[in-house]
């Protein structure tokens, strides 16, 4: 079609010709990983073994953190041999990382030479990590190759719902928007009628292929599209990542773009872990660079359709290893097999972080994120919430409401919670915006009992 020749050129001479100038490998990493994901199941698992087992003979060679503790518990990679004797390995923690940053970092690397970023999430702590450009690269092609599965294509426009979007400043990032990826940016933490009407005419002068950004920031996006009466605009691909995307959410989105969704999900940590390719059902994940373990509270193993803790093994970062990591997320592994054709394993679902389950006086913990979607999509009137665990004694309910919202959903919903949550005092704080955190996430349960 004559008017796909902008992204074509772009495609298939901008694009090559800047990472060949820059000797970036990218290309050719992503070309590797579109045929992989079709490898048998049985395949892909003796590459990932393959990689695990390399990876276990370098740390106990050239890292001095994994060295001592391998040596400390009498253990060699050659006694790793299967998945259970990985258990015998102990979980790393973001308390571990803080506290033994330095030992962490292999033998051999400069930390000048090395990508460094800071991730905090929902603690308040932050983390130093340092990967390789081979490890960047790496996970940048298996992001690209899910961005596929939602029907966009290389070097189409974007669209990118995000907090303090970084626009291009320096020359080379100005010559990769203008002529390798071009990408408007509706800057989330600032939304507003007009803001979004802005957005909206930069999306009909670029038009975007792909929508992208925060699960919830996109629902609240469609939201302000149907309040102020856009439904023009048709992206091939929506793809949803960073938070959980909530049902409610998702029906909401494709409601208004008459798009399916594809959700994904990961950390900056290891990047990307699983995601939803056009069957929509369940996540992939991603074990030609990652070992995914889903382990119960008594570190037992998780079974198929049972929630777990997600702990995951980063293959490609050698520069500063992550072996059994605990990314703070519960998950639930399926022993299902995917229509689609890809040999990857899927992941049913992301239930929600384990910093933002609740604690019932009894000690049960409680999912956040499914209290939200049972009160949200049942209760007339609240358009949104957050729940704040204070203590054991107090939850506090933020809640926007509709302009009518009748007084009986305000009592339905502290009804539902002192229900729930036996002996404790529910209050409700009516608000008129939930804002985003810096990063430009949303919170929707905060538990501040530790």
């Amino acid at each position: 079609m004559w008017r796909d020749w902008p992204a074509n050129l772009r495609r298939h001479l901008f694009e090559p010709l800047f990472y060949a100038r820059n000797g970036s490998p990218r290309l050719s990493y992503w070309k590797e990983v579109e045929k992989t994901q079709y490898f048998s199941r049985e395949a892909l698992e003796e590459l990932q073994w393959e990689r695990l087992g390399q990876l276990l003979e370098f740390i106990y060679d050239k890292n001095p953190y994994y060295r001592q503790l391998l040596k400390s518990r009498g253990l060699t990679p050659q006694m790793i041999r299967s998945p259970e004797d990985m258990r015998k390995l102990p979980i790393l923690t973001k308390r571990d990382v803080r506290q033994n940053s330095d030992l962490m970092l292999s033998d051999g690397y400069d930390k000048s030479r090395l990508h460094q970023f800071k991730t905090g999430g929902s603690t308040g702590k932050s983390l130093e990590l340092y990967i390789t450009d081979e490890c960047s690269e790496k996970r940048n092609a298996v992001a690209r190759r899910h961005d596929r599965w939602s029907g966009w294509e290389p070097c189409d426009p974007i669209g990118a719902l995000w907090g303090n979007p970084h626009r291009p400043q320096t020359l080379k990032e100005k010559i990769i928007d203008r002529l390798v990826q071009p990408t408007i940016f509706l800057d989330t933490m600032e939304l507003t009628d007009d803001s979004v009407r802005q957005f909206v005419r930069e999306w009909e002068r670029v038009r975007p292929s792909l929508l992208f950004g925060h699960a919830h920031s996109i629902y609240m996006f469609a939201v302000y599209l149907k309040k102020l009466g856009v439904g023009h605009l048709k992206p091939r691909g929506i793809l949803s990542t960073s938070m959980m995307l909530l049902p409610s959410e998702r029906a909401v989105i494709e409601e208004v773009f008459d798009q399916k969704v594809f959700d994904r999900y990961g950390c900056e940590e290891v990047s990307l872990i699983g995601a939803e390719c056009e069957q929509h059902q369940g996540m992939h994940l991603n074990i030609e660079h990652l070992f995914v373990e889903f382990v119960k509270e008594d570190d037992s193993p998780a079974s198929a359709g049972e929630p777990g803790r997600i702990i995951v093994t980063d293959l490609m970062n050698y520069a500063m290893p992550f072996v059994r990591y605990q990314v703070e997320d519960v998950g639930v592994p399926s022993d299902r097999t995917c229509a689609c054709g890809r040999g990857l394993p899927l992941m049913e679902e992301v239930v929600g972080r384990v910093a933002d389950f609740l604690i019932k006086k009894d000690g049960t913990r409680v999912a956040g994120i499914s209290l939200i979607e049972n009160t949200l999509t049942a209760i007339q009137g609240i358009t949104q919430m957050q729940i704040v665990q204070e203590s054991m004694e107090r939850i506090r309910l933020r809640i926007v409401e509709e302009k009518d919202i009748p007084e009986s959903s305000v009592l339905e919903l502290k009804t539902y919670f002192e229900k729930i949550f036996e002996g404790m005092t529910i209050e409700i704080e009516k608000v008129r915006e939930i804002k985003p955190e810096a990063s430009g996430k949303y919170r929707f349960s905060i538990c501040k009992v530790h």
